[in-house]
C-alpha cells in the first residue's frame, strides 16, 4: 500500500563514508543502491527529489590514516573523496551533489549549528578524566589507545573495538593500555568538553518514534531506538580534543573540535547548501520528505541524535523514514575494512567493466533488508548466468532477433487477439502498480523481483506461442505475437531503469526510442506498427568460472595476509632441568627419498642419512610438501627418540618443524650446509 500522505518535494540523503579508504559492497548494499533505486524512482514519477551525499573527512580514522601513512589528514581525504566519488559516478549512483566535511561551506554551517545550540544553552558544560600522553601532549581517542582484550587476550585491541573477538570496549578494558602514538602508557588527565543532554528530549523522542512511527519504519530501525529509549538516554559529548575537524567555534577552545558524529550529519545540510540557494525548502518545509538511507550501525545517530539536535536548533523537519538495512556479510564472514575482508567497488568496476547492473542487480536481489545476508562470488556469477542472461536477457534478446528475422526489424501489425494476448496484456497492466507499492514502502527486494516476474511473463508467452513454429503457416499470428513481445520490452525498459539504468538504455537502443515516461508504463502500445527497431545485441554476457577464481584466490590471500598479522605466539611451557635437555641429540641429516604414505593424507615416508647411519622417519607433513621438494633438504632432527611404528613403518627420529601463523609447516635448516651428523646445540 502506498503512504497516505503526498510531499510537494524530497531530501534523500546517504550515509557519508568515512574518506580514509574506499567503499565496498557492503555499504553499496546497506545504503547507495537502494537510495539511488528509490530517487530514480522518484524522479521518474516527476517527483521534486534531491539526493544528498558525501565524504565524511573528520575523526579519528582520518588521522589514523595519515599517521600510518607518515602524511597529513588533508592529504588522506583528498585521495579517498576522488577514488570515491569516481567509483559512485562510474557505477551509477546518481546524487544530485556528492560533496565533503572538509569544504568551507561544512565548517561555516556546523559552526552555526553549533552556535546557535550553545546561545540556545542547549548543552551542558562537564569536566571528566580522559586518557592522556605525557610526551606527545595530546589526549588520546579510543582508537589511539591499544592493549589487550580482557574478553579474548589480544594483545592488540583498540580502545573502542577488539578486532579478534570483535567485542566493543571502552579504553579503560584494556590491560596495560599504551598510546598508539608514543608506545607509553597514558595518564589519567582532566579535560572539559559540551555535552547533547539526550534527557531532555526522551520523552519527545518516545512520542515522535514509539507512538508515531511503530508502523511505517522497519521492525530493526524501531526495534533498536525502543531499546534506546527504554534504557534511558544519556548525554552526548558533541565535542573532543582533537586537531583535525571543525573547531569549535568559542574562545579557548583551542585543540578541541566537534564530535564527528555532530558534524557529519550537518553535512547533509552544508551539501544543499552547496546544491541550491533555495535550500531552506528542502529543509525546513513541512510539505518535504526527509528520508535517511544508513547501514544499521548508523540507526542511533540518524533516529535519536540528530533528530534530537534539529529538535533543539528549532527549524527543521524531522526524517520521514530511515530505511536502514542489516549488514552484508561476505563468502560467511563479516565485511572488514580494517582486514581487507571486502570488495572493493573501484576495484570489481575494473575487473568487471561494463558490468555495474550486475552488481546493482546482485546486492538488490540479495539486499539485507530484514536479517544480514552473505554476499558470494558463486552465488554472483550464477545470479548473473541464470537470472539476468537466462531470464532478462534471453527475453530481450528473442523478441529481438525474430522481429529482426521475420519482419527486417520493424514494429509488426497486431491482429486478432486470442485469449492468451488478451490475458498477456491485462498482466502487463498490473506490474507498474506492484513495483510502485513496494518501492514507495522501500521494499527493493520485492520490486525487483516484481520486475523480473515481468520478463519471465514474456519467456512464458514466447515459450507457450512457439512463434518459430507459426512463421511458416501463419504470418499474422506471429506479428501479433511479436508486437506483444516487444511491448514487454518497451515496459522493461521504463520500470527497469532505476534498477539497471545501464542496461535499460541499452534496450532502448536496440528499441530505438527515446526514454519512455513512468506514466505509461503498463500500455501495450507504446510502440507503433512500422516502427524501425535498432540492431539487436547481447543485454547480459555470462560469466565464466576462471573470472570468480580470480576473486576467490584474492581473498584467500587476504585471509592468509590477516592471519599472518593477527598471529600470537604461545606462552612458553614449563621450564625443564638443562639435564633433561641435554638427554635430546639433536643432528643435521639429509633427506635422501620421499615418498607419501598410502591411504593417508598428511603422512610422508623419509629416508635420511643422520652421518652416522641411514634410516626411515615417518613425518606429518605431506600436505605442505611434495616429495621431489624434500629430497636433497637439510634438516634439523632429533635422533633419540624412541622408535614407533606408524601405519606398518617403523619411524626412527622426528624432522624438526615450524608452524608458521597461517598453519603452514616449515623446515628448520641450517643457515649453511653443514656435515651430516652435526649436533645442534
Amino acid at each position: 500500500m502506498n503512504q497516505a500522505k503526498t510531499f510537494e518535494r524530497y531530501t534523500v540523503t546517504t550515509a557519508l563514508p568515512y574518506a580514509n579508504g574506499p567503499v565496498h559492497i557492503g555499504h553499496l548494499a546497506g545504503v547507495y543502491v537502494p537510495a539511488d533505486i528509490y530517487t530514480r524512482y522518484l524522479r521518474a514519477r516527476k517527483r521534486d527529489v534531491i539526493l544528498i551525499g558525501g565524504s565524511d573527512e573528520h575523526g579519528v580514522p582520518i588521522t589514523i590514516k595519515a599517521r600510518n601513512e607518515g602524511t597529513s589528514p588533508q592529504a588522506v581525504v583528498d585521495k579517498y573523496h576522488t577514488i570515491i566519488k569516481d567509483s559512485f559516478q562510474e557505477f551509477g549512483i546518481s546524487f544530485d551533489i556528492y560533496s565533503r566535511t572538509s569544504n568551507p561551506m561544512h565548517h561555516q554551517t556546523a559552526s552555526e549549528f553549533f552556535t546557535k545550540l550553545y546561545n540556545d544553552k542547549a548543552f551542558e558544560e562537564k569536566s571528566s578524566d580522559q586518557y592522556f600522553d605525557e610526551e606527545t601532549k595530546m589526549f588520546l581517542a579510543d582508537r589511539y589507545i591499544t592493549g589487550t582484550c580482557p574478553h579474548c587476550g589480544f594483545e592488540k585491541a583498540y580502545g573502542d573495538q577488539c578486532e579478534k573477538c570483535g567485542t566493543s570496549l571502552n579504553a579503560t578494558d584494556l590491560i596495560n593500555p599504551k598510546s598508539a602514538l608514543s608506545g607509553n602508557p597514558p595518564v589519567m588527565k582532566q579535560t572539559k568538553h559540551w555535552y547533547l543532554p539526550l534527557n531532555r528530549y526522551e520523552s519527545w523522542l518516545r512520542q515522535w518514534i514509539i507512538d508515531g512511527h511503530k508502523h511505517d519504519w522497519r521492525p530493526n530501525v524501531y526495534g533498536q531506538c525502543k531499546s534506546w529509549i527504554d534504557g534511558g538516554l544519556q548525554a552526548r559529548a558533541v565535542t573532543r580534543d582533537l586537531d583535525w575537524g571543525v573547531k569549535v567555534p568559542l574562545e579557548n577552545t583551542q585543540g578541541k573540535v566537534l564530535y564527528v558524529w555532530f558534524d557529519a550529519p550537518i553535512g547533509y545540510i552544508s551539501a544543499t547548501k552547496e546544491l541550491t540557494p533555495h535550500w531552506e525548502k528542502y529543509w525546513k518545509d513541512s510539505q518535504t520528505k526527509l528520508v535517511h538511507f544508513i547501514g544499521k550501525d548508523n540507526i542511533v545517530f540518524h533516529c535519536i541524535i540528530f533528530p534530537a539536535m534539529l529538535k533543539a536548533e528549532g527549524s527543521y523537519i524531522m526524517p520521514d523514514n530511515v530505511p536502514s538495512n542489516e549488514f552484508l556479510n561476505l563468502e560467511g564472514d563479516k565485511i572488514s575494512t580494517s582486514r581487507n575482508w571486502a570488495v572493493w567497488l573501484h576495484e570489481y568496476l575494473r575487473d568487471f567493466e561494463g558490468k555495474q547492473d550486475v552488481l546493482r542487480y546482485v546486492l538488490t536481489a540479495n539486499a539485507p533488508e530484514t536479517k544480514d545476508n552473505d554476499f558470494t562470488w558463486k552465488d554472483f556469477q550464477t545470479r548473473n548466468n541464470s537470472e539476468l542472461v537466462a531470464i532478462l536477457g534471453n527475453f530481450v534478446n528473442r523478441a529481438l532477433v525474430l522481429t529482426q528475422k521475420y519482419f527486417n526489424g520493424k514494429v509488426p501489425s497486431v491482429n486478432a487477439l486470442s485469449t492468451q494476448d488478451q490475458e498477456v496484456i491485462a498482466e502487463i497492466a498490473t506490474f507498474p502498480q506492484r513495483i510502485e507499492d513496494a518501492l514507495e514502502n522501500y521494499r527493493f527486494r520485492e520490486a525487483l523481483r516484481e520486475l523480473m516476474n515481468l520478463a519471465r511473463l514474456g519467456n512464458k508467452y514466447l515459450a507457450d506461442t512457439e512463434p518459430w513454429k507459426l512463421i511458416k503457416t501463419d504470418e499474422n499470428r506471429v506479428a501479433t505475437i511479436l508486437n506483444i513481445s516487444l511491448q514487454i520490452v518497451a515496459n522493461l525498459s521504463i520500470l527497469g531503469d532505476p534498477f539497471l539504468p545501464f542496461s535499460m538504455e541499452k534496450i532502448r537502443q536496440m528499441l530505438n526510442i527515446s526514454a519512455l515516461e513512468w506514466e505509461k508504463a503498463g500500455q501495450a502500445q507504446l510502440l507503433l506498427q512500422g516502427h524501425q527497431l535498432g540492431t539487436p545485441s547481447l543485454l547480459f554476457e555470462q560469466i565464466d568460472d576462471a573470472a570468480i577464481e580470480v576473486q576467490l584466490q584474492r581473498l584467500q590471500d587476504t585471509k592468509k595476509a590477516n592471519q599472518l598479522l593477527q598471529f600470537q605466539a604461545q606462552p612458553a611451557k614449563e621450564s625443564v632441568a638443562f639435564e633433561d635437555f641435554g638427554k635430546m641429540d639433536i643432528r643435521v641429516a639429509t633427506i635422501l627419498e620421499a615418498e607419501k604414505v598410502a591411504k593417508t593424507k598428511k603422512l610422508m615416508k623419509l629416508t635420511v642419512d643422520t652421518g652416522f647411519d641411514k634410516r626411515t622417519v615417518v613425518s606429518g607433513i605431506a600436505e605442505f610438501f611434495e616429495p621431489e621438494q624434500l629430497i636433497g633438504q637439510q634438516v634439523n632432527m632429533l635422533v633419540n627418540l624412541a622408535p614407533r611404528e606408524i601405519k606398518g613403518i617403523l619411524s626412527q627420529g622426528m624432522i624438526l618443524l615450524a608452524e608458521d601463523a597461517d598453519g603452514k609447516l616449515v623446515l628448520i635448516q641450517p643457515a649453511r650446509a653443514v656435515k651430516n651428523g652435526s649436533e645442534v646445540k
